[in-house]
């Protein structure tokens, strides 16, 4: 500026490193199969009928997908059902659970979080982003400050102008 003064940004020249859990969810379609749809009836697994509704199956359908198998139904499905619908798809899914849509992305989230590397903040002043556009499963926020914990030298949750102080080291 000509007037000699300067606008400082004050967060940037903090140190404080600004993390968004949401960066960590892999991006990618997410598809069901309910197990109701290979039982006879909607009730009953018949192991031949079974059998010739996952041979039908184009693996192709899941490629690069996230799958998740529930079962909808009040039927008892033996787990071999389980071994061989996976054995179908595994060559193509990125990712295979067992349970609803929220319990893939729990796993996919915790998965996340084991393999980033957060060496780079260690001992440093860290503010997780409140805030996302995406639904975040909580349990990825308490296995964040697990990682963090031991290497941070403070963690923050909220925003910059707004926070809520975690702990200090």
């Amino acid at each position: 500026m000509s007037d000699g003064f300067e606008i400082k940004n004050k967060v940037a020249d903090s140190g404080l490193v600004n993390f968004d859990l949401e960066k960590l969810l892999p991006k990618g379609k997410r598809i069901g199969i309910d197990l109701k749809d290979f039982l006879w009836e909607g009730i009953i697994l018949k192991e031949k009928d079974f059998r010739e509704k996952v041979a039908a199956i184009s693996a192709e359908e899941f490629s690069n997908s996230y799958v998740y198998i529930f079962n909808s139904a009040e039927a008892i499905v033996p787990l071999w059902a389980y071994f061989l619908l996976t054995a179908k798809i595994t060559e193509s899914a990125r990712k295979i659970v067992y349970g609803s849509r929220e319990d893939l992305e729990m796993v996919l989230m915790h998965d996340a979080i084991q393999q980033y590397d957060f060496s780079e903040m260690s001992g440093k002043r860290i503010l997780v982003k409140g805030c996302s556009d995406e639904n975040i499963p909580e349990n990825a926020y308490i296995e964040l400050v697990e990682r963090l914990k031991p290497i941070a030298k403070s963690l923050m949750f909220g925003e910059a102008c707004s926070n809520v102080p975690i702990f200090k080291n």
